[in-house]
């Protein structure tokens, strides 16, 4: 069964487990298929159902996949592993341009900010029964909403931008559900849903954004949620302009009942304007994570929607951590009323570093995509190739597979992190990974 592993047990959690154990440990591999649900009922000497309910639970879990008539199968990245880990760690004396990170030096100091938070803490502390958002942070957030478009909601505060998405997909669907995404896309958001036990469906997308007819065509097909980046779209840059927007609303409109999340990390890093498609659905989130502006550390990301999604994602965190620690909550008060952060500062530094890396492919004959943002999408024929080249080159940047579903091969290079002087060079290097035959040096 399996070759030397041996599937075990007579409960269905047993049997679950047995495969889990077996992935986790590398004895059952990626792709690997696994036997067909009454084989493995009369190999165990169990009912079917025991095993289709076994099944049934690794998909929840996202640990396979099932492919109808091919079988179930351990999913290419099971959900449980995350695709930065897996990767590995950058070698020692190669740079960096995989890791996604914003640059160090565009970051707010948070010293102040904290300090201010902890000495408001010490004349009043937040104890239990305290509003799970604080009045200045709910006040500040939905004036800046308000400002651009998104229409009239409560506020939540959630862990990060990954974390509110988990709660609204969480209050809305179930397991087997499907959730229209964009391909390529956001790796963690592609690992989150089957780890909800959800279903992915792709959508391309463009420099505007998501592709309507796709939309369209994933909704037709029962997609019961559609995620949207607004800007600086991970990996691409894409960035929603006002037609597309109009047109997406167009498509939503003959689907009330899709519940929309909007993902706005790119505030105050990105320059263009906002064109939100809130509102649009009867269930909608719009979260906007201060991450990329003022530091991943801060774990932070206010949530705007209708009632109903907000009031289950409040009363779902009730039942967890409760609340976002205050201490956060007023440290990014502090950030925002001083204007920590400079967006049209941060804003230019990262459009000079990643249009002289787009304007450096181009020179080289090789077409890529950034419009926002701090990242260069750059389609490749051999994604794997090209990322071994480059390293053994030393330079790192992050395979296509971390985030595509059915898109063609690319690879994302991280500009945050990049002096404008070392974009030649690494153009040069990335030409050279592409086309390692035909590679030129170019002044």
């Amino acid at each position: 069964m399996l070759g030397e592993y041996r599937i075990e047990g007579r409960r269905a959690s047993e049997i679950a487990a047995s495969v889990e154990r077996a992935v986790g440990a590398g004895e059952l591999q990626p792709g690997e298929v696994l036997p067909p649900l009454r084989e493995l009922a009369v190999y165990l000497e169990v009912n079917p159902n025991t095993v289709a309910s076994a099944y049934r639970t690794l998909r929840e879990r996202g640990v396979i996949e099932t492919a109808g008539r091919r079988g179930s199968r351990v999913r290419p990245r099971p959900a449980s592993t995350v695709r930065e880990v897996a990767l590995g760690p950058v070698p020692p004396g190669v740079r960096d341009a995989a890791s996604g990170n914003p640059d160090p030096a565009l970051l707010p100091a948070l010293g102040p900010a904290l300090a201010e938070a902890a000495a408001r803490s010490a004349e009043q502390p937040t104890l239990y029964g305290a509003p799970a958002v604080g009045t200045e942070l709910e006040r500040l957030a939905r004036a800046a909403f308000d400002a651009d478009g998104v229409p009239s909601g409560p506020i939540a505060v959630a862990s990060g931008a990954l974390d509110a998405m988990e709660r609204v997909l969480g209050a809305h669907l179930r397991p087997g559900d499907a959730v229209a995404v964009e391909d390529p896309g956001w790796g963690s958001l592609l690992d989150l849903i089957p780890g909800l036990g959800l279903r992915a469906v792709p959508v391309a997308v463009d420099d505007d954004g998501p592709l309507p007819e796709q939309v369209g065509r994933a909704l037709k097909e029962g997609a019961r949620a559609l995620v949207v980046t607004d800007r600086a779209q991970n990996p691409t840059g894409a960035v929603l302009g006002s037609g597309r927007a109009r047109e997406l609303r167009k498509v939503l409109a003959g689907h009330r009942d899709v519940v929309l999340i909007e993902d706005d990390h790119g505030h105050d890093i990105v320059d263009l304007p906002l064109h939100p498609l809130a509102g649009a659905t009867d269930h909608w989130a719009f979260v906007r994570s201060a991450a990329k502006a003022y530091g991943p550390d801060l774990r932070l990301a206010v949530l705007a929607g209708d009632d109903v999604t907000v009031d289950r994602v409040r009363g779902r965190q009730r039942l967890g951590p409760g609340w976002v620690s205050h201490l956060l909550q007023d440290a990014l008060v502090h950030l925002w009323r001083t204007g920590a952060v400079d967006p049209k500062a941060v804003a230019d530094a990262y459009g000079r570093r990643r249009g002289a890396l787009l304007d450096a492919l181009a020179a080289r004959g090789i077409s890529a995509r950034g419009r926002s943002g701090m990242n260069v999408w750059i389609p490749v024929p051999d994604e794997t190739g090209a990322v071994a080249r480059l390293l053994h080159a030393g330079w790192a940047v992050a395979p296509g597979a971390r985030f595509r579903m059915h898109s063609p091969p690319g690879i994302r290079v991280t500009i945050a992190g990049l002096a404008e002087s070392e974009i030649p060079a690494l153009a040069d290097t990335i030409a050279s990974a592409i086309e390692p035959r035909e590679a030129r040096r170019y002044d």
